[in-house]
């Protein structure tokens, strides 16, 4: 899910035309496969030519990109570059800061834990957590968590100033100052930190290992996966690949590593970090390997993550017409209806009815999937066995990312033969 919320966007419907030396790079399969997996070449041609179209113009720096139906790739490419004009051309391989698609690793690890008997939908945090106590949050379950209704109001940080590459750190700073404000299941509020924070600690606390936290998802879920560039902070083999997140202004929000306490988004390029909401630095074909993993029923390769029973409860809409408050008030901003939130067990869902989403408007009501920071998204419609994958440069802010994103998946619904 978005991370960050801010208010200061360069207008999408700008009509300045910007210099650019986007960089186009196509794998040998990229339009070979297409019409043997169902994919018109011409239509997916377009969504290449709209993407450079976006960066052209200065909308976003770049995109990497994959499409695929089945699991077989259609598309594969590269757009644009790391900064802006005159900085390095993304490859197919860059590293991306995910930013909170983090949330979606600590989401299935926590699912895989209900499955495996550790902990249930129905835990609650204070059973686990004995020092996270008072009414209302007390009686926030593993589900509420997991659903964003926990009752906790959506903060930015637990406590101002703090550093959160630390684990042990952000688990006490939840306990001492955020409260619950409404009943868990009561209303949903977007928890860019709070949620992801005392997940990732009920895992760590009920392992048999008595793993770190980040230990436990590079060993079961990583490795089984073969995610080979996926890490929670940038790895020293890692870095030549790392792209170093633009915000171009948009967001103030610290997100600060102790390596570096005077850079105010330090964390996204610190070597390691146990930041269980937006710690983790990936490439698209890790995502899609992740994604690709949902898609087939919870395995790959032989590596069993979860069951299709649990990933088919999880892709349900828990949230009933409820509204999110965060994208509501993104909404509201923006002109537009608010949306009923739409989440799953750890997913976003698109849902029924025609509203602003970033699955699109034309993909299947079950699809599901999750996103970051106005830069990063991966969805799978479980009706047309389709899979989108994208990671960004340049941040967007929520609304035009929104805009993007539903366009570029609708463009790909439309692909299909």
């Amino acid at each position: 899910m978005d991370f960050f919320l801010m208010d200061e966007f360069i207008s999408i419907y700008s009509m300045a035309v910007k210099p650019s030396n986007a960089a186009i790079t196509l794998t040998p399969r990229t339009m070979k496969a297409e019409t043997a997996v169902g994919m018109d070449p011409h239509r997916l041609q377009h969504l290449k030519a709209v993407i450079e179209a976006d960066v052209s113009r200065g909308h976003y720096h770049g995109a990497v990109l994959r499409v695929g139906r089945s699991g077989h790739v259609a598309m594969e490419l590269a757009v644009g570059t790391v900064g802006g004009p005159g900085t390095a051309a993304l490859k197919t391989d860059s590293v991306f800061s995910i930013f909170s698609l983090t949330k979606a690793f600590t989401n299935v690890l926590a699912l895989r834990a209900v499955e495996l008997g550790q902990l249930a939908l129905t835990t609650r945090v204070s059973e686990v957590i004995p020092q996270f106590k008072g009414a209302p949050r007390e009686g926030a379950t593993l589900f509420h968590l997991l659903t964003h209704t926990a009752g906790m109001p959506g903060v930015w940080s637990p406590q101002v100033g703090m550093f959160e590459d630390r684990l042990d750190e952000l688990v006490q700073a939840v306990i001492e100052h955020v409260h619950g404000i409404v009943a868990p299941g009561t209303r949903c509020d977007y928890a860019p930190v709070v949620n992801h924070v005392l997940i990732a600690e009920m895992l760590r606390r009920t392992d048999p290992k008595a793993r770190a936290f980040r230990d436990l998802a590079r060993e079961d879920l990583f490795e089984p996966l073969q995610m080979v560039d996926t890490s929670f902070g940038v790895r020293p083999d890692l870095r030549a690949r790392k792209v170093v997140p633009d915000m171009r202004g948009v967001v103030p929000i610290p997100v600060k590593g102790r390596d570096d306490p005077q850079s105010m988004h330090s964390l996204f390029e610190q070597e390691v970090n146990e930041a269980p909401h937006v710690g983790v630095c990936s490439t698209v074909s890790d995502l899609w390997r992740f994604t690709d993993m949902l898609r087939r029923g919870g395995t790959l390769d032989g590596a069993r993550i979860v069951s299709p029973r649990t990933l088919a409860l999880a892709r349900r809409n828990w949230t009933g017409d409820m509204h999110n408050e965060l994208y509501r008030a993104v909404a509201l901003r923006a002109g537009w209806e608010p949306p009923p939130a739409f989440i799953g067990l750890g997913f976003s869902v698109r849902g029924e009815g025609i509203v602003h989403h970033q699955f699109g408007t034309l993909t299947s009501p079950q699809t599901f999937g999750n996103y970051g920071a106005g830069s990063s998204m991966f969805w799978v419609d479980p009706e047309q066995d389709l899979t989108f994958v994208c990671c960004t440069t340049g941040l967007l802010a929520q609304a035009p990312n929104i805009e993007r994103f539903q366009r570029l998946s609708d463009i790909t619904v439309g692909a299909i033969r």
